[in-house]
Parts: structure tokens; sequence; C-alpha cells
């Protein structure tokens, strides 16, 4: 194991080198504009730990629908939430081959449930060190009738979180 004196005023003493690992690292996202800032420092990280990275996204269930009346067509829900799936098994694929390359051991996944909750379970489950997710920014009224993944992520989450604050666009919507 590699050791280091480290000086502290006129005390010295031994410190393990690279006392911070991080085998692996997750990215959640729902591809917004937002998300892929986050992904550019998820990214770096697990370059420069040589981390597994994991993309996570979650497909949030549909409220009940009423049933159709029957002279109408119905909407078919497993059909669309197929659909959905599929987009984003390929959506991920794409980050993947075009964003993340062969410089990183990458896995992707998609989820059907309550994003917070799912991205937190998956975290356990895959023992990831570190989640790297943005803040959309939402303030007032906004963030109380939509809720924050982030905020309810942090309060559930037993994996650290890195929370990727989206400045340019809170200035945006404040002007």
């Amino acid at each position: 194991m590699d050791f280091y004196i480290h000086e502290w005023g006129d005390k010295k003493r031994k410190v393990k080198k690279n006392m911070l690992k991080m085998n692996r690292i997750l990215w959640p996202t729902d591809f917004s504009e937002p998300s892929y800032e986050a992904f550019k420092v998820a990214k770096e990280m697990a370059l420069h730990f040589k981390a597994e990275f994991h993309l996570v996204h979650v497909i949030t269930p549909l409220p009940p629908f009423a049933p159709a009346p029957k002279d109408r067509p119905s909407f078919d829900v497993a059909a669309y939430v197929k659909n959905l799936r599929l987009s984003a098994e390929k959506s991920l694929q794409e980050v993947i081959g075009k964003k993340v390359g062969n410089k990183l051991k990458a896995q992707a996944k998609v989820l059907h449930g309550d994003a917070a909750v799912e991205i937190a379970r998956i975290a356990h489950k895959k023992k990831i060190d570190l989640i790297v997710i943005s803040s959309h920014g939402t303030t007032g009224w906004q963030r109380f009738l939509l809720g924050s993944v982030t905020e309810k992520l942090a309060r559930i989450s037993t994996v650290p979180i890195l929370i990727i604050r989206q400045t340019q666009i809170i200035r945006e919507r404040t002007k």
C-alpha cells in the first residue's frame, strides 16, 4: 500500500495515498440538457478513478386512465410504455457509443417506477460509490407542484450524491 508523509505544522504523519477510491459511478438521466451537464462531470470522475460507469433512466408510471368509450379507439398503455422503454434503451446506448466510447466500462439500465426510489435502489444493489445528478433549478410553485427527483434522492439515498447545479438555467428563468 502506498503512503506519503503529510506535514501539518510541526507534526508529521503517514497517510494512505488515494484514500478516496470510487469503483462505480452512477449517472441518472432524464435526457434533459441539465442532465448532460452532470454527465460531463460523472464521465470525468469515472475516467479519473477508472471506475465502472452506470447510466440509468427511470420511466415513471402513467396515471390510471378512465376507460375509453366503446365507440372510440382506446389508448394502449402497455404498447406506449414498451415504446418508451425501447426509446430510452436506444438513447442510453447512443450515449455510450458516442459520448463514453470504449475508455470506460459502461452499463445502461432502464427502470420503471418512482425515479428517486429506483435510483436509490439500483445504487444500493450495484454498490455504487457515487451518484452524479443534476438539479434542474426549479423554484417556487414549480418545485412545489412537480417535486424534485434530486431532492427526494438526497433524502432517501444511502449512497453519496454529487449534485450539479444548473446556474445558467436558473439565471435565464429569473430574467
